[in-house]
């Protein structure tokens, strides 16, 4: 089974690679922005934006790539809560005390309601980068 998952990752070509590259990790850094600035939460160090969008995301979705829309978001459901528990617990993500989220929400489903809206990323990411990746490198007829 976990020789399948790198197989896989290894198969992927690195012109996909580079796609999600380049949407993942301006996408990361644009909500890590967009959370400070809307004083809901954000990451303690920018270099957490790599490691989060581009080092767990990314293979992430490469496995879960072409698996149907809510097969996707539920794993990516199970992804997010384990890396919003994980944020928060070691306290390397800053919570922004009476934030939006938690005035909607309660304090004690922030990070649910925090891994419910990221586990979107994975099915939506996937649209947007195999849209992208099969523009931009499609073979194309010459005839």
């Amino acid at each position: 089974m976990v020789y399948s998952l790198f197989s896989k990752l290894k198969q992927a070509p690195i012109s996909l690679y580079l796609v999600y590259v380049l949407v993942y990790i301006p996408w990361g850094f644009g909500m890590n922005a967009f959370g400070t600035w809307a004083e809901i939460a954000k990451f303690d160090a920018w270099w957490q934006v790599l490691t989060c969008y581009g080092l767990y995301m990314i293979p992430i979705s490469i496995l879960l790539k072409g698996k149907p829309f809510l097969e996707q978001y539920a794993y990516g459901l199970i992804a997010m809560g384990l890396l919003e528990f994980g944020g928060y617990y070691f306290e390397t993500s800053y919570v922004y005390p009476n934030n939006i989220v938690e005035e909607t929400f309660n304090i004690r489903n922030f990070a649910l309601a925090m891994a419910l809206f990221f586990a979107f990323y994975f099915p939506m990411g996937n649209w947007v980068v195999g849209k992208l990746h099969s523009l931009f490198f499609q073979k194309r007829n010459h005839s």
